[in-house]
């Protein structure tokens, strides 16, 4: 069991590195058309900079017209979760950056193949980690 702590703890930054890491599917946040999108994408860290591939489609339009976005990426057992945010631009990366950016081990995970490289370079990383009252459900 976790040792006591507050119910809401701000993360540092590079423990928020550390969680995303950790994990691999997490929610890029952007907008089509003026109004509000969510993907769920498998990605990896590298470098400090989020990598997600993508087919043509919706997701690579917007990631290539909006640069600005969100990414968030959580997980949770019974005592604790943690949720970090991301925000940031995307770019689409070029041939001669794809080489190292499968280095990360970035696979896709469904067809059609995702032959585009899109990265998050981060302006701001917040993180908070989250104690749950197991208390107050117990009875």
């Amino acid at each position: 069991m976790p040792k006591e702590s507050q119910p809401v703890a701000i993360l540092p930054e590079s423990e928020c590195w550390k969680l995303l890491s950790s994990v691999m599917l997490g929610r890029l946040i952007t907008s089509v058309d003026g109004e509000p999108e969510v993907f769920p994408v498998n990605f990896a860290v590298q470098d400090r900079k989020l990598l997600f591939r993508t087919a043509e489609g919706t997701k690579l339009v917007s990631s290539a017209t909006n640069h600005n976005v969100l990414f968030e990426a959580d997980n949770y057992d019974q005592f604790e979760g943690w949720s970090v945010i991301v925000r940031g631009f995307t770019r689409l990366l070029q041939d001669d950056e794809i080489a190292a950016a499968e280095q990360a081990g970035l696979v896709p995970w469904t067809a059609p193949e995702k032959q585009h490289f899109v990265q998050i370079r981060p302006l701001r990383v917040t993180g908070r980690r989250f104690t749950f009252d197991r208390a107050s459900t117990s009875e």
